[in-house]
């Protein structure tokens, strides 16, 4: 007899384990510890899930279970976070959205950071036209008024200014410095909220035009949302 072959199934993943890490989660930068009730805000589950879970938790280090019924996080997360922290490197995940970006706009692509007085290129991906800006990583620019020093401004101040809430992202200039160069950019942020850098699409003013500029708005956002994301950050509320 023919032995018929049965399909795998489909690996799903633990509901329980996607439950305890909704609870780790929920913690958020300031909190010394978080109360059983606003836990289960934030989380949406029941107060019995939420203890039942901790007291894994806890045992294996994630938690600790404060005498007043409230929660923090245990030494178990630090000492992950430190091998993280060791281990991640920043370029290959930075690189893989420039080059995702070039080939979705056709213009460049660059992550910059702040250097004091001095905006950074840290990562770049040429555009394929012969027509583009030419900057090297590495390169030193003015914090000038363009898109991308606005955003390294804005968004690298601490405290966060009370409007950038209010800033239209992605930040479009044209002929800010430049007569010949537009850019378009984005804030990324890393491990909570802080401030990593600006992810920018550069292009001349004939071809990255305002109307174009719009056609790459959503593209430019989901690409900074996603580096956000990987690094381990989140936007500012």
């Amino acid at each position: 007899m023919t032995k018929t072959s049965r399909p795998k199934p489909a690996l799903e993943g633990v509901a329980a384990a996607e439950r305890a890490l909704r609870i780790l989660a929920a913690f958020r930068k300031g909190d010394a510890a978080v109360s059983l009730a606003e836990l289960a805000e934030r989380t949406g589950l029941v107060k019995s899930t939420i203890m039942r879970l901790a007291i894994s938790l806890e045992a294996c280090g994630f938690l600790a279970h404060l005498p007043d019924g409230s929660y923090r996080l245990d030494a178990e997360v630090l000492r992950l976070g430190g091998i993280y922290q060791q281990s991640f490197r920043l370029e290959p995940h930075v690189m893989r959205v420039l080059e995702a970006l070039v080939a979705a706009t056709g213009e460049s692509a660059s992550f910059y950071i702040r250097r004091g007085a001095y905006r950074q290129c840290l990562f770049r991906v040429d555009s394929p036209h012969m027509l583009r800006l030419h900057v090297r990583e590495g390169d030193l620019l003015p914090m000038d008024s363009s898109g991308i020093a606005q955003v390294l401004r804005i968004f690298g101040a601490v405290p966060l200014p009370p409007d950038a809430a209010t800033v239209a992202l992605p930040l479009y200039t044209a002929g800010a410095n430049d007569p010949h160069t537009a850019s378009m950019s984005m804030p990324v942020f890393g491990p909570g909220e802080g401030f990593a850098g600006a992810l920018t699409i550069t292009g001349p003013v004939t071809r990255l035009t305002r109307e174009a500029a719009a056609g790459y708005a959503d593209t430019l956002r989901d690409a900074a949302m996603g580096l956000t994301r990987v690094l381990g950050g989140q936007a500012p509320r």
